[in-house]
């Protein structure tokens, strides 16, 4: 098994690293001997050293978060007056929002609009910048804090009314540095109250953590090996068609990387008696984009719909103006990934697919189409998903033309590279995808847990086998630990 050693990560506790499995081993023991109120005290300390592994400087930036959105939350419900109680609300925003607009996007503005002056005015200006550390899964927590206020504005849930209970929702550390991102009326009450032993719980949190490292692993990692390759390449070095394998090498690095994540964070969560969402549900089985978005990274997903889409007005005033609107989440939802103009493309082509296929959207929520038809729709929509990979994988927007062009006006002459590049896929990616095929017949993400033993310890035993003789050329962190 590719686990990364302790002397190659620092201090990082990465889920594929020894030193998080020693950290965890050490915690779920002490979990299991400790009442509920010691579970939580140390659960938060560790939850604390997980994340100042990484950079202890920025435990005050959560710290801060933390304090804010607790007391926020204490005075809105005190609050009669909801204009008073609107001001807290946006208080919170305000905080939360400016810590997340001063590490992550200050440089990127402001670099932005001194390139801006140079072209229109050629004025030359050296921009301000910070260039400081982006603080590891603040995008996630920051999310995670607002939607809290949020929802204690709403009235949609009750504020914490322990600190330490409430300190432990924000920086619980299966899922801080990168999801999922949880609402408060599901991981707080479960957070609270006492968590009594979960049926089944082993067993599904040890199919989700073997998937998820089979996911990273073997999939995530060895796809990364190809698709660095193709894009570090020169012009004079691939073709139009490795190009085009290089896409989709990162289409299935990104989703293994991002489903092992999630998958062992729940598993984790589960052996501990915290059940987190599911962020995942057969994607690439989707044939438009708003199936899509209800199974790629969902808790984001259903972030942007419920606290920035539908306040804008969803899709209520006509075409015109849900476009507008899906077009604005999408927006902001592709700077949400990162500071860069290739994530405002990406965010813009995802706007502009779920507009042009929201006339078609009803046909595809109510057709049962023949297996054919089916087969064509889901092809058709994974290659228009992959196309925008490609802007959320480019360096530059110069690099993502170069693809463009290469892919369309090119010779499509099959090299070494292609051959490699497409075996590596059906062999590494290809039982994966027929057991989600089989998962999504069941209807189930857990199906395999409840099937004969014979058939679950050759799906293990697999696993295994693969984790141990399919080691990647080198192991890399999280895509998503950047965001």
């Amino acid at each position: 098994m590719e686990l990364i050693p302790p002397t190659l990560v620092s201090t990082k506790l990465a889920f594929n690293s020894y030193l998080f499995w020693i950290f965890f081993a050490v915690v779920i023991g002490l979990y299991r001997v400790l009442p509920h109120r010691g579970q939580n005290r140390m659960l938060l300390a560790a939850s604390y050293l997980f994340y100042g592994a990484w950079d202890a400087r920025f435990l005050l930036l959560i710290a801060l978060s933390t304090l804010v959105d607790f007391l926020v939350a204490k005075r809105i419900t005190a609050t009669p007056d909801r204009v008073t109680a609107r001001r807290w609300c946006a208080l919170s925003i305000t905080v939360n929002l400016g810590i997340l607009g001063v590490f992550k996007y200050f440089d990127f503005f402001t670099t932005s609009f001194a390139r801006l002056l140079e072209s229109l005015f050629n004025y030359e200006t050296d921009p301000v910048t910070l260039n400081i550390i982006l603080p590891v899964g603040i995008s996630f927590y920051t999310f995670q804090t607002l939607s809290y206020t949020i929802d204690v504005y709403r009235g949609h849930t009750k504020p914490a009314t322990n600190l330490l209970d409430f300190a432990l929702y924000v920086a619980f550390f299966p899922q801080l540095v990168a999801g999922p991102i949880e609402r408060s009326h599901r991981l707080l009450p479960q957070i609270v109250n006492p968590r009594p032993p979960r049926k089944g719980a082993f067993a599904n949190g040890l199919y989700l953590v073997i998937s998820g490292l089979f996911a990273k692993i073997v999939i995530a990692d060895n796809m990364a090996f190809i698709c660095n390759g193709i894009f570090a390449a020169s012009e004079d070095q691939v073709g139009g068609i490795d190009r085009l394998v290089g896409i989709y090498a990162f289409a299935f690095q990104i989703y293994g990387d991002f489903y092992g994540y999630s998958a062992i964070a729940r598993g984790i969560a589960l052996w501990m008696g915290i059940d987190l969402m599911a962020n995942f549900r057969m994607p690439y089985f989707a044939r438009s984009p708003g199936e899509f978005w209800k199974r790629w990274h969902i808790s984001l997903s259903s972030w942007l719909r419920d606290y920035l889409y539908i306040p804008l007005g969803g899709n209520r005033g006509g075409p015109w103006r849900t476009c507008r609107n899906l077009m604005i989440t999408m927006l902001l939802g592709g700077l949400w990934h990162g500071a860069g103009w290739t994530f405002v493309l990406w965010g813009l082509y995802q706007g502009l697919l779920l507009c042009a296929y929201r006339p078609f959207e009803n046909h595809f929520q109510q057709s049962r189409p023949s297996t054919l038809r089916r087969l064509g729709e889901t092809f058709l929509f994974f290659n228009l998903v992959c196309l925008g990979w490609l802007f959320f994988r480019a360096e530059s927007l110069p690099q993502a033309w170069l693809f463009l062009s290469e892919i369309l006006f090119t010779d499509f002459t099959a090299t070494f590279l292609t051959v490699y590049g497409l075996g590596a896929i059906l062999y590494l990616v290809g039982p994966f995808l027929l057991l989600e095929v089989w998962l999504s017949r069941r209807g189930d993400l857990l199906a395999l847990t409840s099937s004969p033993w014979g058939w679950r310890a050759a799906a293990y035993l697999y696993a295994l086998f693969m984790l141990l003789t399919h080691q990647p050329h080198r192991s890399s962190e999280f895509i998503y630990f950047q965001f």
